[in-house]
């Protein structure tokens, strides 16, 4: 498997080898640092399965050079990686055909984790676009350009609320701010025992065993 990484952050490029190459010892790594470099990794290195793309990097003007990338990869996968967690962007950007955004504040592990969700066929969206307030800010441009992707958004929404009520749904959307249990209980007026009850209820239905699944596994649920 070949894996492009496009940032011109040496620091970035080398973190992001180090945690993909758990992916397994048959992953070649390419790398390009300007947009420049981008292109010409895609059009000479043959089949690129994956793609992980800085969102502004020497070169770039606006979003064009990941246009170009989705467009040149022929449908393999491309994932941004962006300083950014702005949801208008994560939603134009989603509508270009991106298959992912990461934001480079997230663990390592949560960056694995996403990327083997892309590699199977998934998208994987930042947790915190499961805030209702966050998808219906990203929807009130003029224009109406990406109500289709918070359209998308409701949908996912919409599935999980099939598996889930609403207090689940609730301790969900907590869970995907970052939120330990404690603050969870607090912010919920509801015991902390109760928070683990309803996080062991959430595990099941989703078919995970953690809190980092439990978010990943919410984004496939839109591919099912």
């Amino acid at each position: 498997m070949r894996i492009l990484i496009a940032d011109d952050h040496r620091l970035i490029v080398e973190g992001v080898r180090l945690k993909l190459a758990e992916l397994g010892p048959d992953v070649e790594f390419v790398e390009a640092t300007t947009v420049d470099e981008l292109r010409a990794a895609v059009a000479a290195n043959g089949i690129i399965d994956l793609a992980l793309v800085d969102l502004a990097m020497p070169g770039s003007r606006g979003h064009q050079h990941l246009h170009e990338t989705v467009e040149a990869m022929n449908g393999a996968p491309v994932v941004v990686l962006s300083g950014s967690e702005d949801p208008a962007i994560i939603q134009e950007l989603l509508g270009l055909g991106v298959h992912g955004f990461i934001p480079k504040a997230y663990s390592p592990d949560v960056m694995l984790g996403a990327v083997r969700l892309v590699l199977s066929g998934g998208t994987y969206i930042p947790p915190m676009m499961l805030n209702p307030q966050a998808a219906n800010g990203a929807s009130g441009g003029s224009d109406g350009a990406p109500a289709a992707d918070a359209a998308n958004v409701a949908a996912l929404e919409s599935q999980l609320r099939a598996l889930l009520t609403e207090r689940q749904m609730d301790v969900l959307r907590l869970l995907a701010h970052g939120k330990p249990n404690k603050v969870i209980a607090r912010d919920l007026g509801i015991s902390e025992g109760t928070v683990k009850i309803h996080l062991a209820a959430i595990f099941r239905a989703l078919h995970v065993r953690n809190r980092l699944e439990a978010l990943v596994a919410s984004q496939q649920l839109r591919h099912m």
